[in-house]
């Protein structure tokens, strides 16, 4: 199972939301290393009439393409090197990767066509998050210390989708450049030395096609400076995560009937005190309305109670599977769907 499954039943160890003290836990102090930020910097503009050249095209094969392969979709896309792999998985409805569509046409099962006659621009956006930074200087400010005069161009490779004149869908590469002229904090001078990176996004918002493969485009782009550089920090630490099993894939149809309890569940019998039935006998106080209806809440037991109606469900619930536990009464565990239990 992972992290996440509702099968596990060690949840406060898992990563997530601190519900407790967040220095609950804390055991040693740990060395890591990692890349700390020394500084940072967002720009977001809208660029207009940018020309963008498109090469390296390729045919969208759809479900109605006769050309199609037996299979041209994957969940997720992955290219592994060794023992790591990197991978971009899209959503249900998530639009097809420039390599997905490579994969797909070398995978055709008949000739591929060539783009013909004019072409329509569809849409574009960027490909990766990582920009490509050229022409860089860093000039240090006398007047500021640690401030710096950071010019450089941004390269932001985008895929472009377009349909011919027989709307045929294709898809091609290109690169907007950005030029950038900011002032970031620079650290002294070290053994190790910052670097300088670049997190970008792209998103056309109209195109037109003027001929010889090029379009003009509005695009709205998002771009981040960050100096950085490889460090060893010294941060406290809750111990070693305890890795649980992988969870082998099935269609366990039958958990949510099977975590059913064998038999009906008895509510406990409960003492009317005030106009509200507590399972300890304490008095209802601190009311309050909610449009007709009255609530009122017992300071030992925490039941919300209907003036004259008896004691609500208790405000704590309890899954019959996974343990999960929520405030307020529930019938199904909003993490794996299974019933919950009512805690009086």
């Amino acid at each position: 199972m992972s992290f996440y499954s509702y099968k596990n039943a060690n949840a406060q160890s898992s990563p997530g939301c601190i519900c407790t003290n967040a220095l609950d836990g804390l055991n040693q102090r740990i060395c890591i290393q990692t890349k700390n930020v020394y500084d940072s910097c967002l720009q977001q503009e809208q660029l207009d009439d940018v020309v963008i050249t498109v090469s390296d095209i390729v045919p969208v094969l759809n479900n109605t393409s006769p050309c199609r392969p037996e299979s041209n979709s994957r969940p997720c896309n992955c290219a592994c090197q060794g023992n790591t792999c990197n991978c971009s998985c899209g959503g249900c409805s998530s639009p097809l990767t420039y390599q997905e569509a490579v994969e797909n046409a070398e995978n055709a099962t008949c000739p591929l066509p060539q783009p013909c006659g004019q072409w329509t621009f569809e849409s574009c956006r960027s490909s990766t998050t990582a920009g490509t930074i050229s022409n860089l200087t860093i000039d240090r400010l006398c007047d500021r210390p640690q401030f710096a005069r950071v010019k450089g161009t941004v390269s932001i490779p985008i895929d472009i989708l377009f349909t011919d004149q027989r709307c045929q869908e294709w898809m091609g590469r290109g690169t907007v450049s950005v030029v950038k002229d900011v002032l970031l904090a620079i650290p002294d001078e070290s053994i190790v030395p910052f670097t300088l990176e670049s997190l970008v996004s792209a998103i056309c918002v109209s195109g037109t096609y003027i001929g010889n493969c090029q379009f003009e485009i509005t695009i709205c782009v998002t771009i981040v400076l960050k100096i950085l550089a490889e460090v060893e920090l010294m941060i406290p630490s809750y111990g070693y995560c305890e890795i649980p099993p992988c969870e082998e894939f099935a269609e366990n149809v039958c958990d949510e009937f099977f975590s059913l309890p064998l038999f009906p569940q008895q509510s406990a019998a409960f003492t009317t005190i005030s106009g509200c039935e507590c399972a300890n006998g304490t008095a209802a106080v601190n009311t309050a309305s909610n449009g007709s209806t009255t609530w009122s809440s017992c300071t030992n037991c925490q039941s919300g109670c209907i003036t004259n109606l008896g004691c609500r469900s208790s405000t704590c619930s309890t899954c019959s599977s996974c343990g999960t536990t929520c405030a307020g009464a529930s019938s199904s565990c909003p993490r794996c769907g299974s019933a919950m239990t009512t805690n009086m």
